[in-house]
C-alpha cells in the first residue's frame, strides 16, 4: 500500500461508521431477513427480499459505489441460503423462487454505468469493453431467433454482468483504495461465514439444505446426509461456491484483516470438502503465479502464510471419513484412466469439437446452460443444458463473429493488465488480482469461467488492476502539480 493510501485508510474506516449511507441499508436488509426467518414468514420473505435487495443496491450504487460492489458479492454469497430458509420456514420446496432473481438484478444495476459514462466507451480504456459488448450483442440477436427472447435475454445477462461490474470499477478508478479495501473485507468476512457454515453443512447437514437438495434433485451434490454431501455452503452449488472460496483464498495473502487466518482455515477446509477438482487446480495455478511475479519480500510472506494455513487445516482433513473422502477424490486426479468424469469430458471434446468450431454463425444466447429451460416446453434442461467446456462453449454460442469481437476485447484487457501489474509488483492486492484473473481464464478448459461467479472474479480482478494503475498515475500527477506549486 502506498503512503497516500495508508494515510487515507483510517479516515475511510471512521467515515464508514460515521455515515449511515454506507451501512444502514445493508444492516436493515439482513436484519429484516433474519427476523422473517425466525418468525417463519417464508412467503413474505420470498416477496420482500428481492425488492429490498434491489432497493439497497440502487441506493448504494448512487450513494456509496464501492460498497455497492461489496453488497453485490454478499447477495451472491447468501441469497441461495435465504431462499432455502424461506422454503423451509414455509414447509415446502418452491421450484422457482423470486429470491433467485435478487443476485442477478442487483448486479445488473451496474448497467446504469453504460448510460452514465457512455463517453468512456469511446476512449482508449473503454475500447475493449465496447468490443466485448458488440460480440455479446451479435450472439444475443442470433439467440433471439434460435432460442427465443426469454432464453436469450437470461443468457445475455449471465454473460454481460461480469463485464458491467468491471466497467463500474474502471469508471470509479479515482476511488481505487476504497474499492480494494471493500473487496478484501468482503471476501475475508464472506469466506469466514461460508467456510464455517460449509464445515457445519458437511458434519451436520441442516434440514433446510436437505429439503432443497431433495426438491431440486441435486444428485450431483452428493447425498443429503452428514459426511455425504459435496459442500456448497450458502451458495447454489459446489461449483460457484468453489470459485468464490478460491478467490477469497487468493486474496488472503493481500488482506490486512486479522480475521483472515481463521477465515482462511475455515474456507480451506470447506474448499477441500466441496470436491471441485478444477478449482483446486485453479487455486494452485494462482498461487504459483503469485510466487513467480512477486518480489522476494512478498514471496516470503506468501510462503509463510501458506505454511500457517496448511498447519491450521491438516488436523481436520487427515482423520476419519474426511480423509477417506478426500483421498478418493485426490486419487482420481492421478488415476485418470478410471475417472469417469475425465473420460466423459474427453469423449465430449472428441465428438463436439467439429460442431463447435465449424458453426460459423453460432447458436446464440440461450443455446447452453440453465437458459435452455426457458426455451424448453417441459421446463427441463435442453440438449446442451450441461456444458462442461468453456473452450467449446464460447465459439458455439458466440459464433466466429462474436468470438473474434469478444476475445479481441479480452486479449486487449489482459495485455494492459499484465503491463500494469508488473509495474505495481509491490502492491500485494494487484498481485493477487493478476494471479486470480489468469488462473480463472485458464479454467476455460473445464468450464465457462467467463460467466457467472468465475467471470465476476475474473473481470473484477482485471479492472481492479487497471484501476490501480490509473489511480497511481493520478497520484503521481497530483504530487508533481503540488511540487510545482510549492516551487512558486
Amino acid at each position: 500500500m502506498s503512503t497516500i493510501a495508508a494515510e487515507r485508510a483510517p479516515s475511510r474506516t471512521r467515515s464508514w461508521f460515521a455515515e449511515p449511507k454506507h451501512w444502514a441499508g445493508q444492516v436493515g436488509l439482513w436484519t429484516l431477513t433474519a427476523a422473517l426467518i425466525a418468525i417463519h414468514q417464508g412467503k413474505i420473505l420470498t416477496l420482500a427480499f428481492p425488492v429490498l435487495a434491489i432497493t439497497v443496491g440502487l441506493w448504494l450504487y448512487f450513494k456509496s459505489p464501492a460498497r455497492y460492489v461489496g453488497f453485490m458479492w454478499w447477495v451472491w454469497f447468501l441469497s441461495p441460503e435465504v431462499r432455502r430458509l424461506a422454503d423451509w420456514s414455509k414447509g415446502a420446496f418452491t421450484p422457482t423462487s423470486l429470491i433467485q432473481v435478487a443476485p442477478l438484478a442487483v448486479t445488473m444495476i451496474a448497467g446504469l454505468g453504460l448510460l452514465r459514462h457512455y463517453r468512456v466507451l469511446a476512449q482508449r480504456r473503454g475500447i475493449p469493453v465496447l468490443l466485448i459488448l458488440f460480440g455479446l450483442t451479435y450472439a444475443y440477436l442470433v439467440g433471439i431467433v434460435s432460442s427465443g427472447v426469454m432464453a436469450a435475454t437470461y443468457d445475455l445477462a449471465n454473460w454481460v454482468y461480469p463485464v458491467l461490474i468491471g466497467f463500474h470499477i474502471m469508471v470509479n478508478s479515482r476511488d481505487y483504495p476504497e474499492y480494494r479495501d471493500v473487496l478484501l473485507s468482503t471476501f475475508m468476512w464472506g469466506m469466514l461465514v461460508m467456510g464455517v457454515y460449509g464445515v457445519v453443512q458437511y458434519f451436520v447437514m441442516p434440514q433446510w439444505d436437505v429439503l432443497w437438495m431433495i426438491g431440486s434433485d441435486m444428485g450431483s451434490q452428493g447425498e443429503p446426509v452428514p459426511y455425504g454431501v459435496r459442500v456448497f455452503s450458502t451458495m447454489n452449488s459446489s461449483g460457484p461456491f468453489a470459485f468464490a472460496i478460491m478467490g477469497a483464498l487468493v486474496f488472503v495473502f493481500a488482506a490486512p484483516q486479522k480475521v483472515r487466518w481463521f477465515a482462511g482455515a475455515a474456507g480451506f477446509v470447506s474448499f477441500a470438502l466441496c470436491l471441485v477438482r478444477s478449482t483446486w487446480g485453479g487455486w494452485v495455478i494462482a498461487l504459483a503465479i503469485q510466487l513467480v511475479q512477486s518480489s522476494n519480500r512478498v514471496r516470503m510472506r506468501i510462503l509463510i502464510s501458506g505454511v500457517v494455513l496448511v498447519g491450521l487445516c491438516v488436523p481436520l482433513l487427515t482423520v476419519g471419513p474426511v480423509a477417506d473422502r478426500l483421498g478418493q477424490r485426490l486419487e482420481s486426479i492421478t488415476n485418470l484412466k478410471d475417472d469417469r468424469s475425465y473420460d466423459d469430458r474427453n469423449k465430449f471434446y472428441a465428438t463436439f469439437a467439429q460442431t463447435a468450431f465449424t458453426d460459423v454463425a453460432g447458436e446464440g444466447m440461450g443455446a447452453t446452460g440453465a437458459s435452455t429451460k426457458l426455451s424448453s416446453d417441459s421446463g427441463e434442461l435442453g440438449k446442451y443444458g450441461s456444458f462442461d467446456s468453456g473452450v467449446m462453449n464460447v465459439p458455439f454460442v458466440l459464433g466466429w463473429p462474436g468470438t473474434l469481437l469478444y476475445l479481441a476485447g479480452v486479449v486487449m484487457l489482459f495485455g494492459r493488465t499484465l503491463r500494469a501489474a508488473f509495474k505495481l509488483r509491490q502492491d500485494k492486492f494487484v498481485g493477487a488480482c493478476l494471479s486470480l484473473c489468469l488462473s480463472t481464464f485458464a479454467m476455460l478448459v473445464f468450464t465457462n469461467s467467463l460467466i457467472g461467479t468465475g467471470g465476476l472474479l475474473m473481470f473484477t480482478a482485471i479492472f481492479s488492476i487497471l484501476s490501480a494503475a490509473h489511480w497511481q498515475k493520478a497520484q503521481r500527477l497530483l504530487a508533481a502539480a503540488r511540487s510545482r506549486g510549492g516551487d512558486h
